[in-house]
C-alpha cells in the first residue's frame, strides 16, 4: 500500500433504492408479525453496511446481533435458538441481525434455518441474515426471501467517490477509480485510500495496476482461504480465461485441458467432481459466482503460474482454432508491458480484422497491443481504439481512462479526432451536451481531411448535441451550410401545404439526414421531405443498428411514427444481435417517443422502462433523463401521481445539470398534463405558460408546440382566453407543416374551446372526424369529453351522454385512469353513471398499484397493513383506495371485496372454460 489519503466516511447509503425499501418493509412488518429476510451479494457490495443501517432504523424494540460461531464445539438447535430468541423479545418486538450466516458451521446453519422456518407470527421477531454470494447459497437458507446487492451504476459510484474524497480527484484518476472499482463501493474505497492526496490530484503518475493483489485481497481475500493447491490451479486457469471478456464463462474442457499443462505429466488428471464451491458449472461451462474473486484469484496468483496459465490457455484455444483470444492470452503471457512490437501489431491487426468478435473482446486485445507497443502514436491509436470498442460495448467507464492514457502520447490528427469523437459521444450520453457539442466539432474538424466519413458523423453529434440543448442556431451551424435559402419563419405560414421538390438521389445516408434535418429546422419541410425520405427508404435494406437509427429519427422528424418504431424496432434488434449496447438505450428511446407521439402510451411506457434500466447500466445519464421524461408523460395520463413526480423530478435533475432543454421540456409537460388531468387547471396553466408562451424560458424548439393544446384547454378553464388564442396562429402553422398526426385534429379542438357556442358544436364534430382519420384513443378520447362537457353544459344530455361515454371507452382502452375519472364524474353528473361490472374485465380498470391494493383489502387488510406490506406510506393507501372505489363503482369495503371475488373467479373460470 502506498497511499495516505484519508476517507471521508459515507453519510448515506448510495444507490440502494431496492433493498433498503425491502429492509424497511421487513422492520415495519416487526410490530405484527414476524419475518426474515436474506441479504446477499459478492465481497465489497455493502451487506454489513445494510445490517447496520437496519439495526440503527429500528426502534419498535430490542436488536441482536450474531456474527460468525467462533465456537464451533458446542452443538446448537432450532429449539434452543428460538428459546433464546424468544427470551431476547421479551414481549415486543425483536430484530436478530446476522452477518455472513454463510460461515456458520453446516449444523448450526441448518437450526438457524429451521429456527426461521418456526417463527410463529405472534413471536414478532425479525431475522435479517447477510450471506455471500461469492458461493452457492447454503440450502439452508435456500427457502428464505432474499434481496440481492449489485453493483452500483455509473452515477451512484460517482457520487460515492465525491464523498469520499470531497470532490478533488482529477478527472482523469476519477475516470480510471470508477473503472477499476467496476461499481465495488468496498473496493473503490480501498483503491482511493492506496493513493497519496499527490495522486488522487493527478500530480505523480498513478500504480500500476491500480487495482493491485493486496487492494483485492482486503476487499475479497477472505473467500479464498483454505483453498487446496488443486483447487487453486483450476481457479486460476478459469479466473485468467474469464479475463478476455468474451463471455463470463469459460468452456470447462478447455479449462482442463489448460490446468493438465500447469502440472507435472505424473500428477492426477484434473477433474470437476465436484467442481470448488467458488465455481458453478452449468452446461459444459464454468464460471465464477463472484467476477470480483475471480479477480483476486488471477491478481494474487504468482506471477510466473500466472504467466504459464495464459500460456496453456493460449495453446488450447490455438488447438481450438479462437485466434483472437489465443493471442491474446500469448501476449498476457509475457514477461513485461513492452518490448513486443511484433506480437503487439499481429494482437492489432486480429482485433481489427475480427469484426464479428465482441467488443469487449476487441477492446482488451486493443488495450493489451497498446501496452505492448513501443510507438507513441501507434500506442496512441490502439489506445483509442479501444476506447471505440469499449464506448459501443456500452462502458463509457472504461472508455475514459483509455483516452485519457492515449492522450499521453504523441498522435496525428486523424487519431485525436477519433479520441475527440468517442469523448463527445461520451458527453453527449452521460454529461453537459454543451462540453459535448464543442469536442464534436473539435473532432469533425481534425477528421475532415483523412476520415471524411467519421467527420460527418461527428458533425451529426454535433448536432444532436445542440439538439439536446435547444440551441437552434448552433444546431444550424453544425449541419452546415444553407442547401436552399431559408422561409424567415420556422414554420410555413397558415395554408401553406408541403409539396416535396424533386432531389438528387444520394448514396450518402449522413449527408441526406443534414440536407434534410436543415430544411426541416428552417421551416421548408418540401425540401426536407426528399432526403429525409430517402433516409426512412433506405431502413428497407440496412443492417447496421447506426443506419436504422438514423432511418427512425429521420421518420420522427417526418411524423412517420410507424416507420419511425419499425426502423426503431430494427435497430434494437440489431444492436443487441451485434452487442452494442451502447446503441441500445437509444433504440428504445426511438421506440418509446414513436409509441407516444402515436398515442400508445402503455407501449411507450414498456419501452421508457427497459429504457431506462439500460441506459442506467451503461452510465448514460442523460439517456435515461429522456426515458423518465417519457415515463413521466406515460404516467401523467394513468392515476400514479407519484410516478409522475419521480420520474419528473429525476429527468429534470440531471436535466438541469446537463443542459438537456429537450428533457426539460417534455418532463414539464408531462407534470402539467398530471394537474390538467387531475383537475388543476390553474398549476397547469401557469407550468405550461412558461413553455409555450414567448419569452427567454420557453422550451425547446421542437417540442414546446406539442404541448400547446394541453395549454389552451388548461387556459381556457384558468380564463386566459387571449393568451390561448395568441398561439392559435403559431399552432395552425404548425399543424400544417404536417410532422405531427393529431395536430390538425388538436387545432380543431382549441378553436372548438375558444368559439362561440353557436360555432363550437361543428368545430368539435369536425375535430372528431380528424381523429378518426389520424388515429390514437388518447387524443380523440379527450376531444370527447371536452365536447361531452359542453354538451352537459347546454343541456343536451342525450347527445353529451353518447360523447362521454366513447370519452370513457377511449380512455380505459389506452389505460388514462385520471382521465377516465373525469369522464365518469360527468357520467354520474348526468346521472348515468356506469355500474361495475363483475365480469372478468373489471380489474382491467385498476392500476397495478391499485389492484394490489384492492386486493388486500378485500383479504381484510386495514389500510395501515396494507402500507406496511407495500413498503408505502398510509396517505399513499389512502389515496389509491378512494380512487379504486371510484373505479369500480362501490361504497364499501365489503362490496369492494365481492367486486374482487367475482372478477377473480370469473377470470378462473375463463381458464378451464367454464361460465361464472
Amino acid at each position: 500500500m502506498t497511499g495516505e489519503t484519508t476517507v471521508r466516511t459515507a453519510v448515506r447509503i448510495h444507490g440502494r433504492g431496492p433493498q433498503p425499501r425491502a429492509v424497511g418493509a421487513l422492520l415495519d412488518r416487526l410490530r405484527t408479525r414476524s419475518g426474515h429476510l436474506v441479504v446477499t451479494g459478492e465481497p465489497g457490495l455493502g451487506r454489513t453496511t445494510l445490517l447496520q443501517w437496519a439495526a440503527r432504523s429500528f426502534t419498535a424494540g430490542p436488536v441482536l446481533r450474531l456474527g460468525a460461531r467462533a465456537d464451533r464445539c458446542a452443538p446448537v438447535t432450532a429449539e434452543d435458538l428460538l428459546a433464546t430468541l424468544r427470551a431476547a423479545a421479551g414481549d415486543g418486538p425483536l430484530l436478530v441481525c446476522v452477518d455472513d450466516a454463510h460461515l456458520w458451521d453446516p449444523p448450526a446453519r441448518a437450526a438457524l434455518g429451521r429456527a426461521a422456518a418456526l417463527l410463529r407470527p405472534a413471536d414478532r421477531t425479525g431475522l435479517l441474515l447477510s450471506v455471500a454470494a461469492y458461493r452457492a447459497v447454503d440450502q439452508e437458507y435456500a427457502h428464505l426471501p432474499a434481496v440481492r446487492l449489485d453493483p452500483l451504476t455509473p452515477p451512484d459510484a460517482d457520487a460515492l467517490l465525491d464523498d469520499a474524497t470531497g470532490g478533488t480527484s482529477d478527472p482523469a484518476v476519477r475516470a480510471h477509480l470508477l473503472a477499476e472499482a467496476e461499481g465495488n463501493p468496498a473496493l473503490l474505497l480501498a483503491l482511493v485510500r492506496r493513493l497519496t492526496p499527490a495522486e488522487l490530484r493527478g500530480h505523480r503518475p498513478l500504480p500500476s495496476p491500480l487495482a493491485d493483489a493486496g487492494t483485492l485481497d482486503e476487499v475479497a481475500g477472505g473467500a479464498l482461504t483454505g483453498l487446496p493447491p488443486d483447487a487453486r490451479d483450476l481457479l486460476l486457469t478459469v479466473a485468467a480465461a474469464t479475463r478476455a471478456p468474451d463471455t463470463p464463462d469459460a468452456d470447462a474442457d478447455l479449462v482442463l485441458d489448460a490446468v493438465r499443462h500447469l502440472r507435472p505429466a505424473t500428477a492426477p488428471a484434473p477433474c470437476l467432481a465436484p467442481a470448488p464451491g467458488l465455481l458453478a458449472l452449468t452446461e459444459g461451462r464454468l464460471r465464477f459466482h463472484s467476477p470480483l474473486v475471480a479477480r483476486t484469484v488471477h491478481a494474487t496468483a504468482a506471477p510466473d503460474h500466472r504467466r504459464t496459465a495464459h500460456r496453456a490457455l493460449a495453446e488450447a484455444m490455438e488447438a481450438a482454432g479462437r485466434r483472437l483470444p489465443a493471442l491474446l492470452h500469448r501476449a498476457w503471457s509475457l514477461t513485461g508491458a513492452r518490448g513486443a512490437p511484433a506480437l503487439a501489431d499481429r494482437l492489432a491487426a486480429r482485433a481489427a480484422d475480427e469484426a464479428t468478435a465482441s467488443h469487449r473482446l476487441r477492446a482488451t486485445a486493443y488495450a493489451r497491443a497498446a501496452e505492448l507497443s513501443a510507438d507513441g502514436p501507434a500506442r496512441a491509436e490502439r489506445y483509442t481504439a479501444a476506447a471505440e470498442q469499449e464506448l459501443l460495448a456500452g462502458r463509457p467507464d472504461r472508455a475514459r481512462p483509455l483516452l485519457a492514457t492515449a492522450g499521453g502520447c504523441a498522435a496525428p490528427a486523424v487519431v485525436r479526432g477519433r479520441a475527440e469523437l468517442v469523448r463527445g459521444l461520451t458527453e453527449l450520453r452521460d454529461g453537459p451536451v454543451g462540453d459535448a457539442h464543442q469536442s464534436l466539432l473539435l473532432a469533425a474538424s481534425l477528421l475532415a481531411a483523412e476520415a471524411p466519413g467519421q467527420a460527418a458523423t461527428a458533425t451529426m453529434a454535433a448536432a444532436d448535441a445542440a439538439w439536446a440543448a435547444g440551441d437552434l442556431p448552433a444546431c444550424l451551424a453544425a449541419l452546415g451550410p444553407r442547401p436552399h435559402p431559408p422561409d424567415r419563419s420556422p414554420c410555413p405560414r397558415r395554408g401553406d401545404r408541403p409539396r416535396p421538390t424533386a432531389a438528387v438521389p444520394s448514396s450518402d445516408p449522413v449527408h441526406d439526414h443534414r440536407t434534410g434535418m436543415r430544411a426541416l429546422l428552417e421551416g421548408r419541410l418540401d425540401r426536407a421531405a426528399a432526403p429525409l425520405g430517402q433516409v426512412v427508404a433506405r431502413a428497407g435494406t440496412e443492417e447496421r443498428p447506426e443506419g436504422l437509427l438514423r432511418a427512425a429519427a429521420a421518420a420522427l422528424l417526418l411524423g412517420e411514427v410507424d416507420a419511425a418504431r419499425r426502423a426503431g424496432a430494427r435497430a434494437l434488434a440489431a444492436a443487441r444481435h451485434l452487442g452494442s449496447d451502447t446503441l441500445v438505450p437509444q433504440a428504445l428511446e426511438y421506440l418509446a417517443y414513436a409509441e407516444l407521439r402515436a398515442g400508445r402510451h402503455p407501449q411507450a411506457r414498456a419501452h421508457a422502462e427497459e429504457g431506462l434500466r439500460t441506459a442506467l447500466r451503461a452510465g448514460q445519464r442523460n439517456t435515461a433523463a429522456h426515458h423518465r421524461a417519457v415515463l413521466a408523460l406515460a404516467a401523467s395520463i394513468e392515476d400514479e401521481p407519484d410516478a409522475v413526480a419521480r420520474h419528473v423530478t429525476a429527468a429534470l435533475a440531471t436535466a438541469r445539470r446537463h443542459g438537456l432543454a429537450q428533457a426539460a421540456t417534455l418532463a414539464e409537460w408531462a407534470a402539467a398534463r398530471a394537474d390538467l388531468g387531475r383537475g388543476r387547471p390553474l398549476d397547469a396553466a401557469d407550468r405550461l405558460g412558461l413553455l409555450v408562451l414567448p419569452g427567454p424560458r420557453r422550451g425547446h424548439f421542437a417540442v414546446w408546440r406539442l404541448a400547446v393544446p394541453c395549454f389552451v384547454e388548461a387556459a381556457v378553464l384558468a380564463g386566459r382566453h387571449e393568451d390561448a388564442r395568441s398561439l392559435l396562429t403559431d399552432f395552425a402553422g404548425w399543424a400544417a407543416f404536417g410532422a405531427d398526426p393529431q395536430a390538425a385534429a388538436q387545432l380543431a379542438r382549441c378553436h372548438a374551446l375558444l368559439a362561440r357556442p353557436e360555432d363550437a358544436d361543428a368545430l368539435y364534430v369536425g375535430a372528431l372526424a380528424q381523429h378518426d382519420e389520424a388515429g390514437g384513443d388518447f387524443e380523440r378520447a379527450r376531444t370527447a369529453l371536452l365536447y361531452g362537457k359542453w354538451l352537459r353544459r347546454r343541456r343536451r344530455p342525450r347527445e353529451a351522454r353518447d360523447r362521454l361515454g366513447a370519452a370513457l371507452a377511449g380512455f380505459e382502452r389506452c389505460g388514462a385512469g385520471v382521465w377516465a375519472d373525469q369522464a365518469r364524474d360527468e357520467l354520474r353528473a348526468l346521472g348515468a353513471a356506469p355500474r361495475a361490472s363483475t365480469r372478468t374485465g373489471t380489474l382491467t380498470r385498476l392500476t397495478p398499484q391499485q389492484l394490489r391494493i384492492a386486493r388486500h383489502v378485500a383479504e381484510g387488510a386495514t389500510n395501515r397493513e396494507v402500507a406496511l406490506t407495500l413498503a408505502v406510506s398510509t396517505r399513499t393507501v389512502d389515496y389509491h383506495l378512494r380512487k379504486v372505489f371510484a373505479a369500480l363503482g362501490v361504497r364499501s369495503r365489503l362490496e369492494l371485496a365481492r367486486v374482487v371475488e367475482q372478477a377473480e373467479q370469473g377470470q378462473r373460470a375463463e381458464k378451464t372454460g367454464a361460465q361464472p
